[in-house]
């Protein structure tokens, strides 16, 4: 990769000399091969073409004259592009150039005084192949028309190129924002960023011209837009100058873009002209078997199967990934192009260029592997250039098929054990983030270590020790001290969180439930559909998102949990039991966002399957309640429900739920969603959610002693009576049952019916409860059941007003 460095500095400042900067880049894991600089050519300066004559004695050849800056002298020349009036670059006798008829692209010759069928040239006004700038010798290179006559060429064109040898894992290091990137790391330098907005007009991009993937396993995203009114013409010296120090040859502006794009940002980019794309509809599909298509270098290729097509209602416009076709090319008479952005399937395009024996700087970089989140970038990018240098209007929007949304891994775990046992030391919680942030990861601290966002040019990145290798590279391998291993071998470490979180997913599942798992991002909007409490946290906002739809991180999973509901009521007519237990996020505004983890579950559609003994009933608030005790039994303890309110769940049909053997702490709540809620997830079934917080049921969990888990079997049996009380309404049954499980003969008590209605006075209800009696020393008498019943009712009565129902 060339990467020169009047380019590189337009995204980050240059503070050390090329030998210092390779030699960084070097360490951090980017070798660079060779530092080459293009300012030596002794002999060659700006020239000005004062003439153009026919030579004397052959057809092919011209006369030229040239003023450099001095005198004016005569060159002969064969280019066929000359003409008076340029500035053009020319080498005086004595300039060493390049031989452009060698073999051997190094191979030089020094320019001396000859004739040419009969008349002598005085130099030579040359190509960009003799200068060593590209391979383009059909005609002369045209300089600025600004530089002076006279002027050394180094000054105009000269420029310091390091050429760096990559590994295979770093594409983004494939455009020079890439290793601008590192650079800015390495030196502690402001990254700055090409601008990527430009101005749009109605009619929308959708509207111009419509995108089908038909495969969406070899294109995961496919972006497009539409310039119209578009000039097509040389490109600016500024911008084919770069290019040729690359080792690209200019063609015209609106492909010269797409190159510059794709080596500013490392993705590869196509234009088409509008107007001979049919229908302006563009396909994704695998080529048919046998399928031909003439591409740009004007070669048939016959394609197979497995290659993947970029084409129209009627043939193929293009190899995707690999090399655009002839009967789509840009060229004088295109007014209209239609810009093409996507991410292709690396192992695909590889097998494509190699069995076609076609390799192009676009499959370079697409075998690798991109992001998707890249292309809509380079698409807005590229967008920009072309009306600022080309004219035209863009279109409003852009077309963004992206059938692969959801697969790309989002975010990369790392431990602070798992860091210090790899590295053998440990490193600042605060260099840790700044590092990883430094090279554009999304960052969010937890109990254990840290979550990376992986930014959306690093596909390398997608396990722990990726993370550990890149604070490594960056903070440099020499500051790690060098230990022998040594000592016994580590000890297993509890970690009661990860255990509780276990034992809880256990619990659920034997409560007949399925866990599911979402991404952690999510958008304003969808979350809204949600209400959630007033003293919930601000969005914590993503700054590099894949897509819109995640540019957030979420505050709650009830709505993934929501979503999740609506798919399967769509296509599953049984019982829906699903609970997830995740990460959720918030911003107090200062510092770093908080982040806890939540347990969130649902249950909806019929409780039960049919069968012959039983038929199915519709899941309800009691369903709910009763996942949550069963989850509390597994920990040893008991729930305390009582009346609460939450903006998403129906008023009088939701609990708050806590433990009062820990000491009361609350562990979430449990309710019937309201049906508006639902409605903004087109769900039609009712759905009773239930919300827990994991380090309430930690401390739950740390409240255990033995003699919760531990109780001797009582020989004697136990006696049950039920008792009718006639109670206020606004009387809830756990105080009831709590008040007569307070008598020490009672085991038990649970309420079994309830009745409002007729025959009872204004304002009251019956409770019907069981209590049984059980003593662990002895069978109990009737006189003595009757006693401790009898203190029971004064209690009730004393408490709650309870009386007996006669």
């Amino acid at each position: 990769m060339k990467v020169p460095l009047s380019w590189l500095k337009d995204y980050v400042d240059i503070t050390v000399s090329p030998e210092e900067l390779a030699h960084r880049l070097t360490m951090a894991g980017t070798e660079v091969e060779k530092i080459e600089s293009t300012a030596n050519w002794d002999n060659v300066v700006v020239g000005h073409v004062r003439a153009v004559n026919p030579h004397p004695n052959a057809d092919r050849l011209r006369l030229v004259t040239v003023f450099n800056g001095a005198e004016e002298v005569e060159v002969v020349c064969g280019a066929p592009n000359v003409a008076a009036g340029q500035t053009i670059a020319y080498a005086s006798i004595g300039a060493v150039l390049r031989d452009p008829y060698s073999d051997d692209p190094d191979a030089t010759r020094r320019l001396k005084k000859s004739k040419i069928r009969g008349v002598e040239s005085q130099g030579m006004v040359c190509s960009e192949k003799e200068l060593g700038l590209s391979d383009e010798h059909e005609g002369i290179l045209e300089l600025d028309t600004s530089a002076e006559p006279g002027t050394p060429l180094g000054e105009v064109l000269g420029d310091t190129v390091i050429e760096a040898e990559l590994t295979p894992n770093r594409p983004d290091c494939l455009g020079i924002l890439g290793i601008a990137r590192e650079v800015a790391v390495l030196t502690g330098q402001e990254l700055r960023l090409p601008e990527t907005d430009f101005a749009s007009e109605d009619p929308a991009a959708s509207v111009l011209a419509s995108v089908k993937i038909d495969d969406p396993d070899l294109c995961s995203r496919y972006t497009g837009t539409v310039i119209r009114g578009v000039k097509i013409g040389p490109s600016p010296a500024w911008l084919a100058d770069r290019l040729r120090a690359i080792g690209e040859r200019p063609i015209n502006n609106i492909v010269d873009i797409t190159n510059y794009v794709m080596f500013e940002l490392g993705q590869p980019l196509h234009a088409f002209d509008h107007n001979r794309v049919k229908d302006h509809e563009v396909i994704v599909r695998r080529a048919k078997p046998g399928e031909k298509i003439v591409t740009l270098d004007g070669e048939e290729r016959k394609l197979d199967g497995e290659m993947l097509l970029i084409a129209d209602p009627e043939k193929g416009i293009g190899l995707a990934g690999v090399m655009g076709g002839a009967n789509s090319e840009i060229d004088e008479s295109t007014t209209d192009v239609f810009l093409e952005s996507a991410t292709f399937n690396g192992s695909n395009n590889r097998r494509t260029s190699s069995s076609l024996g076609l390799r192009s700087q676009a499959t370079l970089r697409f075998e690798k592997g991109l992001r998707s989140g890249l292309a809509e970038v380079a698409l807005r990018r590229a967008t920009r250039m072309i009306l600022e240098l080309a004219g035209g209007t863009a279109a409003s929007g852009i077309i963004d098929v992206h059938p692969g949304k959801d697969d790309e891994q989002e975010s990369v775990p790392l431990s602070r054990e798992k860091l210090g046992r790899v590295l053998g030391d440990s490193i600042p919680e605060d260099k840790v983030i700044s590092t990883l942030e430094s090279l554009g990861f999304g960052v969010k601290s937890n109990d254990a270590g840290w979550d990376a966002k992986i930014p959306y040019w690093r596909p390398d990145v997608t396990i722990p020790e990726d993370l550990i290798e890149e604070l490594a590279r960056i903070i440099g391998y020499d500051e790690f001290p060098v230990t022998p291993p040594a000592g016994r071998v580590p000890t297993w470490q509890p970690r009661p969180e990860t255990t509780v979180r276990d034992k809880i997913a256990d619990a659920l599942v034997r409560a007949g439930m399925q866990e599911i798992i979402s991404y952690s991002a999510t958008n304003e909007e969808g979350e809204n559909r949600v209400p959630l409490p007033s003293d919930t946290l601000d969005f914590v906002r993503i700054l590099n998102p894949i897509s819109s739809d995640h540019a957030t991180l979420r505050r709650t999973l009830r709505e993934n949990v929501l979503n999740s509901v609506e798919r399967n009521l769509r296509t599953w007519r049984g019982p829906i039991a699903l609970f997830e237990i995740g990460h959720v996020f918030g911003s107090a505004g200062e510092g770093l966002p908080q982040e806890r983890i939540m347990i969130t579950g649902a249950v909806a559609g019929p409780a039960n399957d049919p069968s012959w003994s039983e038929q199915p009933r519709p899941s309800d608030f009691y369903d709910a309640k009763g996942v949550i005790e069963s989850l509390l039994s597994e920990l040893h303890s008991e729930g305390a429900f009582a009346a609460a309110e939450d903006p998403a769940f129906v008023a009088g049909r939701t609990a708050e739920v806590t433990v009062p053997t820990a000491g009361g702490v609350r562990i979430g709540m449990v309710g019937e969603v309201l049906p508006e809620v639902l409605a903004r997830f087109d769900i039609e079934t009712p759905v009773h959610m239930f919300e827990m917080e994991l380090d309430a049921l930690l401390s739950v969990e740390k409240s255990i002693g033995p003699q919760d888990i531990y109780s001797p079997t009582v020989r004697y049996q136990d006696s049950a009576r039920d008792l009718a009380l006639l109670v206020d309404r606004t009387v809830a049954a756990a105080e009831v049952i709590k008040i007569a499980s307070n008598n020490r003969l009672v085991t038990g008590a649970t309420v079994f019916d309830v009745f409002e209605g007729k025959g009872l006075p204004e304002g009251k209800k019956s409770l019907a409860v069981r209590v049984v009696y059980q003593s662990p020393n002895k069978t109990l008498t009737a006189d003595e059941i009757s006693k401790a019943e009898s203190g029971i009712l004064r209690s009730l009565e004393h408490q709650l007003g309870a009386t007996l129902r006669t």
